[in-house]
């Protein structure tokens, strides 16, 4: 899928084809498309291809008068029928800023791309490519700090019911929160070099008003990453305290049960004794009561026993 974007009186408005000036967003794009691009916009079709593989690295490169820059986006991989919980992902976003036009190239259609097309992001100008380009990237650094409280949400929900439950559900919501945090971690260090290296100014020009852009959303980025690692931090105690609450409830059945065992293992004895055919017969075997008597004795004394040992 290919659209055409374009500033007009202040405006994001479609465009039906390529002009000088506007924005292409591509999703998920095939051959003819990037080669048709390509050719518009005057940039190597490697820029275009770069940003489609998944496991690309956060990266800016540059050729000439035209520059890639490749950024981890977030995405909600899966959502939870159940309890409404999410696990999030990141994916990787190539930017091409051409010589009259900005291109940005991904495998899924991103929320933060849809919201500047519809016209949500006030003071766009995609005409004014480097601008565009951090304002880009500031959203990008937002809706990482959002989705980032999202999983803080989750996990106070979770964490409400975590310590009265036994069963490896909320252990593996927890698991997943966890791997989510471990993507956002990785790819939030991997766009704070990157941007990093543009705010240098040595692959894209800087202007003043620019550069306030993208410092802030430098700010961001380093925010997102002091979050996750705060909350990677709370997730990873919680866990070992989920364990040690699991293995501490299993010592107390296992201790009950124990307790049960013991206690009515003495009436297995004692009317043992009394079943077996002895010359001349137990005391008290001629009345049935005298069985159940020692049986509830010996019972009662067990537990008293127990009981006095913090046992039961």
């Amino acid at each position: 899928m290919v659209e055409f974007y374009k500033t007009v009186d202040g405006r994001v408005t479609e465009m039906e084809g390529f002009t000088e000036g506007c924005w292409v967003n591509m999703v998920r794009p095939s051959s003819d498309e990037i080669d048709a691009i390509a050719r518009a916009a005057h940039v190597e079709e490697e820029f275009i291809r770069a940003a489609l593989d998944p496991e690309e690295s956060s990266r800016v490169e540059t050729e000439e008068d035209r520059l890639l820059m490749i950024i981890d986006i977030p995405m909600v991989e899966k959502n939870s029928v159940e309890d409404g919980g999410q696990m999030f992902s990141t994916l990787p976003m190539g930017i091409v800023v051409g010589q009259s036009s900005v291109i940005t190239v991904c495998l899924e259609d991103s929320v933060i791309l849809r919201s500047i097309a519809e016209g949500a992001v006030k003071g766009v100008h995609t005409a004014l490519r480097t601008r565009f380009v951090f304002q880009i990237l500031l959203r990008v650094a937002g809706r990482f700090l959002k989705n980032l409280r999202m999983i803080e949400r989750d996990f106070s929900r979770i964490e409400k019911r975590l310590y009265d439950s036994l069963k490896n559900e909320e252990l593996i919501q927890l698991l997943g929160l966890s791997k989510s945090l471990v993507y956002f971690s990785a790819s939030l260090k991997g766009n704070e070099v990157t941007m990093e290296k543009v705010l240098r100014g040595r692959v894209l020009k800087l202007y003043e008003d620019d550069r306030d852009i993208l410092e802030d959303a430098l700010i961001e980025i380093r925010q997102a990453i002091e979050m996750a690692g705060i909350y990677s931090s709370i997730l990873s105690g919680t866990m070992d305290a989920y364990a040690s609450v699991v293995s501490n409830n299993l010592n107390i059945i296992m201790k009950v049960l124990t307790v049960l065992t013991i206690i009515m293992t003495i009436p297995n004895i004692i009317f043992g004794f009394y079943g077996m055919n002895i010359d001349g017969g137990l005391p008290g075997s001629f009345f049935w009561w005298i069985p159940l008597l020692i049986s509830v004795g010996g019972c009662f004394l067990a537990w008293f026993m127990l009981k006095k040992k913090n046992l039961d």
